[in-house]
């Protein structure tokens, strides 16, 4: 994989992007954090998600190999608001295909640092 692309569109390899974050070196903010979980769900790293997750919004489960898989296609990040020292929002676009057609998952993202680690929280789903 370390020639790849990175799927969060950075244009660099996955090794020198997100990677590095999947293989346990700490996220240094929250935009890196999403832009590491959306690579997570197009490569299909379930116990990054989880890891990633904070433990009070966190499911109890959840499947990524679902039938039909959608087809990630780029990710947009329109905003990184950081609101204090451990806490941020992140507003990003996500495209993917499904069954041939399109769509976008839009959403603001809340994020948590704790213990040093960035958590993702929860989002609002814009239409």
């Amino acid at each position: 994989m370390s020639g790849a692309s990175c799927p969060c569109g950075s244009g660099r390899a996955v090794d020198n992007c997100c990677g590095k974050f999947h293989a346990g070196t700490a996220v240094p903010d929250a935009e890196h954090l999403m832009r590491s979980r959306y690579s997570a769900f197009v490569l299909g790293l379930e116990d990054y998600l989880r890891a990633t997750w904070h433990p009070d919004t966190r499911p109890a489960g959840f499947e990524l190999d679902v039938t039909p898989a959608p087809q990630w296609l780029g990710l947009t990040v329109k905003s990184h608001t950081p609101v204090d020292e451990h806490h941020a929002t992140v507003e990003f676009i996500a495209r993917y295909k499904l069954n041939g057609r399109a769509f976008k998952l839009h959403e603001t993202s809340r994020f948590e640092k704790m213990d040093g680690r960035w958590l993702y929280v929860d989002g609002v789903m814009h239409k």
